[in-house]
């Protein structure tokens, strides 16, 4: 019981460490509910509720727990994988997806995305950047507005730089950047390490299909909530994909 006590705590602990702090979503709520599971099964462990729970119900709680597992380390696993991704040499274009942007410029998690680009842009001259990123009910301009004064700012050429200003999803940033892009050309899509693998599979289903993922650093600090919520945004993803065949 003691187990699912502190297990509580660090989820209620970091719950409010992420919602304080600022992570732009409201995926902090995840934390709050998985800490109240926590309670709920030092309860069910203090009442002895499993050993009063019919074999058959028993037996299928420990098949959805065991696939939901399965599930949970095959998506985390993926996005592993791509967390280093580097993307190819002279790439035609990259885009970087858009996130939140504030009074004060880009948030943390966007300006590791376009330092990501800079970077890139600077060791491929010929490489033109597609800043996709619409404006969001709590941002005082496009996102793709913030990220060009930003790259300005920074030494990057404007005439390197396309904007797209209408996006507010992941999908819709490719889709809509996807416009601006030759037939054929070699693309890279530069986002945070633990969007990487989501973000190509969405290039791909819009028909970039020579796209790469180009993986800029995350905060640590909401790495766990970041890694967990794509967990979600996948299963989203590809339920998306198999009802749509």
């Amino acid at each position: 019981m003691a187990v699912w006590l502190i297990l509580a705590c660090i989820c209620m602990v970091y719950a409010n460490i992420v919602k304080n702090i600022g992570s732009g979503t409201g995926f902090f709520v995840f934390w709050v509910l998985l800490s109240v599971c926590f309670m709920v099964m030092a309860a069910a462990v203090k009442l002895d509720w499993w050993k009063k729970m019919p074999k058959r119900l028993r037996t299928v709680l420990i098949t959805l727990l065991c696939l939901g597992v399965a599930a949970f380390l095959g998506v985390e696993g993926c996005i592993i994988n791509s967390m280093h991704a580097e993307g190819t040499a002279n790439l035609d274009y990259i885009v970087v997806l858009g996130a939140q942007v504030r009074e004060k410029g880009p948030s943390k998690v966007l300006k590791y995305r376009l330092e990501q680009a800079r970077l890139y842009l600077k060791q491929n001259p010929d490489t033109i950047c597609i800043l996709s990123g619409g404006k969001g009910d709590n941002e005082p301009v496009a996102e793709a507005v913030g990220m060009s004064d930003y790259m300005v700012k920074n030494g990057i050429d404007p005439a390197r730089l396309l904007l797209e200003t209408q996006s507010l999803t992941t999908a819709e940033n490719i889709s809509n950047s996807r416009h601006l892009i030759e037939p054929g050309a070699k693309v890279g899509i530069v986002t945070n390490d633990f969007h990487v693998f989501r973000a190509v599979q969405t290039a791909r289903k819009y028909g970039l299909d020579n796209a790469v993922g180009i993986a800029s650093p995350s905060p640590k600090t909401f790495l766990l909530n970041n890694m967990m919520r794509e967990f979600f945004a996948e299963i989203k993803f590809l339920g998306n994909m198999v009802i749509h065949r």
